[in-house]
């Protein structure tokens, strides 16, 4: 009879543990999917403002309208890019000087084979700042290149209001 009981007993805590492991893991697998929706959401709107979506876009558009393929962004070439706009804000140019630093981490860090770069000055808006690119033959001929991803970065300076351009290409 104590046999018959305590295998009851055995049967009955191991159904409980089951039941309430499966009900915890199935909130604990919940949660962390809806965050890490959350978190990617705002990790993209804290890394690109509008105007950076905007040429961004606008760039793939155009690549999609003579039949290539879009660009991926990444935010590795975004944050190189946003480097050189901070240097050309506070030296006061618009150049593209250290662009083979910049090529050469972007290669060694993301095994790319290939970069390219855009940079522009004080134009308001990101079909303005496309529009002039295009009309180079230097610039179309990065947008138009043979690269996989893509990275911007528009910077103001505070001082003057002006924008700074940095659009870095790469083949991954």
């Amino acid at each position: 009879m104590k046999k018959k009981i305590l295998s009851i007993v055995v049967l009955s805590l191991t159904l409980f543990v089951f039941n309430s492991c499966t009900s915890d893991n199935t909130l604990n697998n919940e949660v962390p999917i809806a965050t890490i929706s959350v978190s990617a959401q705002k990790v993209e709107s804290e890394i690109y403002n509008s105007d950076e979506l905007e040429v961004m876009n606008l760039i793939n558009v155009y690549r999609i309208s003579i039949d290539l393929k879009p660009l991926e962004k990444s935010n590795f070439i975004s944050f190189k890019s946003a480097e050189h706009n901070k240097y050309m804000i506070a030296n006061n140019v618009v150049n593209h000087a250290g662009f083979e630093a910049r090529s050469e981490s972007i290669i060694n860090t993301l095994s790319a084979t290939a970069t390219g770069e855009n940079i522009a000055y004080n134009y308001n808006n990101a079909q303005s700042v496309l529009d002039a690119w295009l009309k180079s033959s230097f610039h179309k001929e990065n947008i138009e290149g043979n690269f996989t991803h893509f990275g911007i970065s528009i910077q103001i300076d505070s001082k003057t209001g002006r924008k700074y351009y940095t659009n870095i290409f790469a083949k991954i």
